[in-house]
């Protein structure tokens, strides 16, 4: 039986490069994978980036809120944008923080003859401030590099070939600058879609992470460092084997906290049988015990069930019921349809 874990690990990116550690940072990340699905990326070389990025937080959410309201994310049907202050829902609550979403730039715009889960792709909306676009394409061209390399480093500490995921990417991954003022008030527990998020959090702490006791765990911040959580979209992939872990953050009472997380995507168009079809293979593949192959059969989540045609539509039910603003205006009929709607 395994142990719950009581403290989150830190695997060394330079190290899953270097021949010399190669082998023993891949065992590490194989562990934090299993056992925790969360865990510390440290000397990724991204140091002076996640410094530069978050010093100019600060000034684009002191920013007029004229200039803010002018990228509001009731102007995007790909939910990218402006975020004011409580208008996101989370596990059906209202989620107090401001934010910026942006995706990965170049998505190609959507006609009627697209799929309807396909307008999640699409244009990112700036705020009218210098530097901003600029900062935002930088960020995400260089942590969407490390994302890749690291995917592959995921493949192969699984007894898998590298390139094993690359057919689950998605075309556009998203990332937020979040801005959590002082409150008194908590976030509920939440998993994420997606196959990992790469989450760069300042000084402020407060994030925790569920072990298998229930017992929630600190995830104190480490300077320069980032931490990566497995998302429900690789929990499908791999029939539950890797598990993405419950998480919260404790809101902050004594100062604004900051945090930039990078959400990697998975392909909108993956069915539910090709979800079945990759988990067997991967589970036949990955060296467990029988006991854990047997519970990875059935994983609760909306992006396994048969409600949806495909992950966009699991997606796009997601961010309708998130920012029920943008939903009622781009997607009515859907809002209607999901929030009446009971999971299977």
């Amino acid at each position: 039986m395994a142990v719950a874990f009581e403290s989150v690990p830190i695997v060394d990116f330079a190290h899953l490069s270097d021949p010399k550690h190669h082998p023993n940072e891949l065992s590490k990340l194989k562990e934090a994978i299993f056992t925790v699905g969360f865990f510390y990326l440290t000397n990724t070389g991204l140091e002076d980036l996640l410094q530069h990025t978050h010093e100019r937080l600060p000034d684009l959410f002191d920013l007029p809120t004229d200039v803010k309201e002018g990228c509001n994310m009731i102007n995007s049907p790909s939910f990218l944008g402006y975020t004011r202050l409580g208008a996101e829902t989370t596990a059906s609550r209202q989620d107090l923080r401001e934010q910026f979403d942006f995706g990965t730039p170049g998505m190609g715009e959507w006609n009627p003859n697209d799929p309807f889960w396909q307008r999640l792709e699409g244009s990112n909306q700036y705020p009218d401030t210098p530097g901003a676009q600029d900062l935002v394409e930088t960020y995400i061209a260089r942590i969407d590099d490390l994302a890749q390399k690291f995917v592959h480093s995921v493949a192969e500490c699984l007894s898998l070939p590298p390139n094993t995921f690359d057919a689950f990417k998605g075309n556009m991954s998203r990332l937020k600058f979040v801005n959590r003022p002082r409150i008194l008030k908590g976030l509920v527990p939440i998993r994420t879609a997606g196959l990992f998020t790469f989450l760069s959090q300042d000084d402020t702490g407060g994030l925790q992470v569920l072990n298998k006791n229930g017992d929630w765990i600190d995830v104190p911040p480490i300077k320069g460092s980032l931490v990566v959580n497995i998302q429900q979209g690789f929990e499908a992939i791999t029939g539950g084997i890797c598990a993405a872990t419950t998480h919260r953050v404790i809101a902050p009472t004594s100062q604004t906290r900051y945090s930039i997380p990078y959400f990697l995507a998975v392909r909108l168009d993956l069915t539910l049988s090709e979800l079945q079809e990759s988990a067997a293979h991967i589970v036949h593949r990955v060296p467990v015990s029988d006991d854990r192959k047997k519970r990875a059969v059935d994983v609760p989540s909306e992006f396994l069930s048969p409600l949806y045609s495909c992950f966009g539509e699991a997606h796009l039910k997601n961010r309708i019921l998130s920012h029920p603003d943008v939903g009622q205006r781009w997607y009515p009929a859907l809002f209607t349809k999901y929030s009446t709607q009971t999971l299977k």
